[in-house]
Parts: C-alpha cells; sequence; structure tokens
C-alpha cells in the first residue's frame, strides 16, 4: 500500500472513530451510506444520475434504478440496475485507463444485503453493515465493468439529536481484478432540517488508490454538499441533489440527482410502544441511498 492509500486507510479509521460518538447515516445523494434498514413491508425505488470524473476519465451514472425492500425485520434487500458510461481523457500519462474509446451501455449490477445489528439510544449510535456484490453485467472491456463479481465491506454508524443527523463509517472493497485492487473507503456526514420541505447536508468522504485501469488511480478526499426537497403534494417523493470536489489527493469531481419514493403497509396490530421506532423507520426512508434510506 502506498502513502496516499495508507493516508486514506488512515482518514477512514478515524472517520470511524468519529462516527460512534456521533452518526446517523444517509445514503443518496452522498456518498456516505447508513446502517438503518428499510422499514418491514416498505420499498424505496429511485431513478437517478450520478457522475464521477478524475483526470483519467469520466464515468457518468445514468439512467440507473434503485429498489430497497423491508424483506424482514431489520433487514433489506438491496438492487441496483445502472446504465453509464466511460469516457477517458486520452492523455498518454494516464494509460491504460485514460486511453482508448468512450463507451456507454449497461454497467455492473448492484446486489446487497443491510443489516441493523445495535439500535440507536440516547447514548448509542445505531450501527449496522451494508454488504454489496457488484454482479459482471457491464461489459469490462469497453471499461463499462470489472468482469468479476466484487464486494463492498461497510460498516455505518448513524445518530440523531434533534433536528441535526450524524452519519459516519468505513469500509473495504474488495476488488479481484488485475489492474485493479482493493481499497478503503469511508466518511463523515452531518444533516440539518432547515423546514418541513428542505434538508441540507454536508459530508467528508475519503477513497484509497483503485488501480492503473480505474479512473480513480490514487487516493482521494472530497467534500461534497447537497441536500433534499420534498413534494408538496406527495410527501412520499424527494428530489434528491449533491455535487462535491476533491480537496485531498487526485483531482475527483462528484455529482448525484434524482428522483425517490417510499411506500409500504404497516402492521395493524403493532403496539402504539413501538411508534419511536417507526417514526425513526419513516426519518430514515426520506432521509437516505448508493444510495441514502430507511427505518429499524
Amino acid at each position: 500500500m502506498n502513502l496516499p492509500d495508507k493516508l486514506a486507510a488512515g482518514a477512514c479509521f478515524l472517520l470511524m472513530l468519529l462516527a460512534g460518538t456521533c452518526v446517523r447515516a444517509q445514503g443518496p445523494p452522498f456518498q456516505v451510506d447508513d446502517p438503518v434498514p428499510v422499514d418491514y413491508r416498505h420499498y424505496e425505488f429511485y431513478i437517478f444520475g450520478a457522475a464521477d470524473g478524475t483526470p483519467v476519465a469520466m464515468a457518468p451514472t445514468g439512467p440507473a434504478f434503485e429498489f430497497n425492500w423491508g424483506a424482514v425485520p431489520r433487514v433489506q434487500l438491496h438492487a441496483i440496475l445502472p446504465w453509464g458510461g466511460y469516457f477517458p481523457s486520452n492523455k498518454a500519462i494516464y494509460d491504460p485507463a485514460g486511453t482508448g474509446p468512450s463507451a456507454f451501455g449497461l454497467t455492473d449490477m448492484e446486489l446487497g444485503v443491510k443489516l441493523a445489528i445495535i439500535k440507536e439510544t440516547k447514548t448509542i449510535p445505531q450501527i449496522g453493515t451494508f454488504t454489496m456484490f457488484e454482479i459482471p453485467t457491464g461489459n469490462a472491456d469497453k471499461g463499462l465493468g470489472v468482469g468479476k463479481v466484487w464486494y463492498k465491506l461497510p460498516v455505518w454508524l448513524q445518530k440523531n439529536e434533534g433536528k441535526w443527523l450524524f452519519d459516519g463509517g468505513a469500509g473495504e472493497e474488495v476488488v479481484p481484478q488485475a489492474g485493479l485492487h482493493d481499497f478503503p473507503y469511508g466518511g463523515f456526514l452531518v444533516k440539518r432540517e432547515i423546514n418541513e420541505r428542505l434538508e441540507l447536508a454536508a459530508e467528508i468522504f475519503s477513497h484509497g488508490g483503485e488501480g492503473i485501469a480505474a479512473p480513480q488511480t490514487q487516493a482521494s478526499t472530497m467534500i461534497d454538499a447537497g441536500g433534499y426537497w420534498h413534494l408538496k403534494k406527495a410527501p412520499d417523493t424527494e428530489f434528491l441533489f449533491a455535487y462535491g470536489h476533491s480537496v485531498a489527493g487526485q483531482t475527483e469531481n462528484y455529482a448525484y440527482a434524482g428522483i425517490y419514493w417510499t411506500w409500504g403497509k404497516d402492521d395493524k396490530g403493532t403496539d402504539n410502544k413501538d411508534a419511536p421506532d417507526k417514526k425513526a423507520a419513516l426519518d430514515g426512508a426520506l432521509y437516505s441511498r448508493q444510495m441514502t434510506k430507511r427505518g429499524f
């Protein structure tokens, strides 16, 4: 592991420690995610577009479709079907990832399972995992996929304090492919409810270098800002937006825009003592996701 990757790993570890005292996770439109599954028998659906670019190449995503299902209590099943592109800068200095023809098409599909492990209390953050499996549905020869199954293995934490929301965590991407390698990632996010229709947030997100065959050849740390606009006549529908730029490491830009819907059915026999959990579930759904979301 080179020095930038070691610094990124250290930043991820530090962010995770910070998250232990002050966290609650986020998801789309941000890169930091959360540990709160979609509530049981509830659903989420996103249509979105995103972009992540470096001097090596630009890799936009969209249209992409995300679906989340509260299959059983404290467990969420997750899927993304994305189309996207790969547009290398075609500068010899960035060979091999930065040279070659542009391409657009189906990219790698994402499947995942989010598991709530520890429930949030007044003093303890919620803690959970969100394991993801990236399925090689894209054409790796055109830069639209990895060509093998690869994995995301994070731990996320979450804490609420009034109108403030705090997220954080870290993980490892496992990429068993030539020209690519495993790398750490992590981040910390703060969100504030401005009014009943608008929430704004900012995050710091860091990742290690991904290999010579990826646009992110080196480690990078970014600051992203964005928010959620709740539609007036459709309270279960939101417009999500975010944009960010690197502040350390390799130059990198990040952007996301999408529409989000949530719906579901509550058990009629649920006791009122579960009301705080239901509120957390609704709040989580409205706040999420890649992918932002959900309730305990």
